[in-house]
């Protein structure tokens, strides 16, 4: 489907009622994190059925699209390029993962780093070098700083947990809170698979941690065991 076919059958499927709503709830307004997003109301659901009608170059396509400012349209390449990775050589994962660091500014609200992040970015990195990671997870940008620690999700998912907990290190203090909200999200993942893990972890830092980033961490704790970590006395 050449890219302007493309194009036409997003706009055909915008719905400016719910694009008003999503803008709101991606904080799209002056000085909030997604500032000047642009919305046509697509659902994710409704995005991936149209991936299945793609036919065609989709790294060529999703890095067009990548560059649009309509968040739909950079929604749509992400899921192009997770569909190519999920079927593709290791030569071409490797450019897939190339064109999302090439691309990284334009992944730019916490949907797309979360759909992109552990798919692309973790998969790729799950036998090979995660330097990548550390130097995202000391950026200045608040999005390849959860990029980062969400793309620890692709190892987590093969019980593989030291680079969750040594990024989560270096984002303890994170001034952000979508970061602080990632970590901890990252941090119930392990829980899931193995608790004793987590707590480990929590017990040298939950002291110290943002308190959204432990009530996200601890949210699947029992009620008594949740209170004891709020209240400072495990």
């Amino acid at each position: 489907m050449p890219i302007g076919d493309v194009r036409k059958k997003l706009r055909e499927l915008s719905n400016p009622q719910k694009a008003e709503i999503v803008r709101k709830f991606f904080k799209t307004g002056p000085g909030e994190y997604g500032e000047g997003d642009i919305f046509l109301g697509i659902a994710v659901p409704v995005l991936r059925k149209l991936v299945k009608q793609f036919v065609g170059n989709p790294l060529d396509v999703a890095s067009r699209l990548l560059e649009s400012a309509i968040h739909e349209e950079r929604m749509l390449a992400l899921l192009l390029l997770i569909h190519a990775f999920s079927t593709s050589s290791q030569q071409v994962k490797k450019r897939i993962y190339r064109l999302c660091l090439r691309k990284a500014r334009r992944i730019n609200n916490w949907d797309l780093v979360d759909v992109s992040a552990p798919n692309i970015v973790g998969a790729y990195l799950v036998d090979k070098n995660r330097e990548q990671l550390y130097d995202f997870a000391r950026s200045h940008d608040h999005w390849r700083r959860r990029t980062a620690i969400v793309a620890t999700l692709a190892f987590i998912r093969q019980n593989d947990f030291d680079d969750t907990f040594r990024i989560s290190k270096i984002l303890l203090n994170d001034e952000h809170d979508l970061i602080r909200k990632a970590v901890g999200w990252m941090l119930r993942e392990v829980g899931k698979r193995d608790l004793a893990a987590e707590e480990r972890f929590l017990k040298f830092y939950y002291n110290t941690m943002p308190r959204t980033m432990l009530r996200y961490a601890i949210e699947r704790f029992p009620v008594a065991k949740k209170k004891k970590y709020l209240n400072g006395k495990v």
